[in-house]
């Protein structure tokens, strides 16, 4: 059992294991399962992540019309030829925004860690995918290393943005995948834990403030800057650029910083984004005027 991301990296290291295998071992001492049953229930959730990135392809739009069919827009963009962030980058960019806006058309997606920051694992994972030459083993140990984080976080802080902020969610989410491209990539567990760290830090303090209460706006677009965000800090970390500050202490930091964050701004729908003229009219215009006294 881990508690910490150094417990964590520390019982990999001294046994020349991958983080994946921690929590694969992990997993099944507390759930008293089978290898094969832990390994099972996890490409089962890799499916529903295919199954959402494919339909989020094809064009999907949410109930309230707020998002949709932003992932077809990327994916043509990136076809044109004239991208200047990269492929690679933007393909995640796609994927991630594709999942979120699944879930916003109330489709099925996997929360990892939760429904609003769904797209940032999958997005990742389905983009460096055939760059890394990942078979089905290894897209199923992606899930296991980001759920390693993601456990850290949720037993050390916090990964709800109505507890701790988007930082919580997005920033979680951001987090775990760097470390798990990083192992999916040959890096070590060390830097798997630095990749976090960088990811975490540059998502402190963001705010949870969705407009109309909906897990949408500005919900999925942040779920695209966290997957670019999980790539370029899982290739410094992978570069050998270190974290001044410990991963442990990150979480803590953003723990923190969640509990000092006034309450219009975690979910409520009070403040930020949400509180803008825009986004007021566009909570009449979705739930009426009843509804638009979230001051």
């Amino acid at each position: 059992m881990f508690k910490s991301v150094e417990e964590l990296v520390r019982t990999a290291t001294e046994r020349g294991i991958p983080i994946s295998e921690v929590m694969i071992e992990q997993e099944v001492h507390v759930r008293r399962s089978t290898r094969e049953d832990v390994v099972g229930m996890m490409e089962r959730n890799l499916e529903v992540m295919e199954e959402a990135v494919a339909r989020a392809l094809e064009g999907v739009t949410s109930v309230t019309g707020l998002t949709g069919n932003d992932a077809v827009l990327m994916t043509d963009y990136i076809r044109s030829g004239k991208s200047l962030a990269g492929d690679l980058i933007l393909d995640a960019v796609a994927k991630a925004i594709g999942t979120n806006e699944v879930n916003a058309a109330m489709g099925r997606i996997c929360a990892t860690p939760t429904a609003g920051s769904a797209g940032v694992v999958p997005g990742t994972l389905f983009a460096v995918k055939d760059r890394l030459e990942m078979d089905r083993d290894a897209m199923v140990r992606y899930l296991f290393t980001s759920g390693a984080f993601g456990f850290v976080v949720a037993n050390n802080a916090s990964i709800s943005g109505a507890a701790g902020g988007c930082q919580a969610e997005v920033g979680s989410a951001t987090g775990m995948a760097a470390a798990a491209i990083v192992e999916a990539a040959g890096g070590t567990p060390e830097q798997s834990a630095t990749a976090f760290a960088i990811a975490l830090k540059n998502m402190l303090g963001l705010v949870c403030d969705p407009v109309a209460g909906l897990v949408e706006v500005p919900c999925v677009k942040r779920n695209a800057m966290g997957g670019a965000n999980a790539i370029v800090a899982a290739d410094m970390a992978l570069a050998g650029i270190t974290s001044r500050i410990p991963c442990d202490e990150v979480i803590s930091a953003m723990h923190e910083i969640g509990q000092m964050m006034p309450t219009a701004l975690k979910e409520t729908a009070r403040g930020g984004l949400a509180n803008t003229p825009t986004a007021r009219r566009l909570e009449r215009n979705i739930f009426g005027e009843k509804e638009n006294v979230k001051k």
